[in-house]
């Protein structure tokens, strides 16, 4: 099962707010109803970067890399069993997404700069 779908069915299981079924996710995260479904399905489905933001933000999860990777996602949960960090929307500000942002952007135009094995013209 691919990670992303595993981490999506757990927080909709075990969300100290839940469990939540598929619609009150959609509802609670403006995400649809069928895009979390294809997200958690056996094939899973790639998700979009701003799906990913509206997620944690819509699960009260200050760290946007929850989906992406195991070490925050397991120290999330741990959290979450003592009592902290999510369920605090509005409290709490999110992680700045401007150093991702960069991040993602840097990588997209070095993978894409001229001359370089695997870029469009290299």
């Amino acid at each position: 099962m691919p990670e992303i779908a595993r981490r999506l069915r757990h927080i909709r299981r075990h969300h100290p707010e839940g469990p939540f079924t598929l619609l009150e996710l959609a509802r609670l995260t403006s995400v649809s109803k069928r895009t979390l479904a294809a997200a958690e399905s056996a094939e899973g489905t790639n998700l979009t970067l701003e799906t990913l933001v509206k997620l944690t933000r819509g699960l009260g999860i200050r760290r946007l890399a929850y989906f992406l990777d195991e070490q925050v996602f397991q120290e999330v949960n741990a959290e979450m069993r003592r009592g902290g960090v999510v369920a605090q929307r509005a409290a709490h500000a999110i992680e700045p997404l401007g150093p991702l942002a960069t991040l993602v952007g840097g990588i997209l135009a070095a993978a894409t700069r001229p001359g370089r094995p695997g870029s469009a013209s290299g």
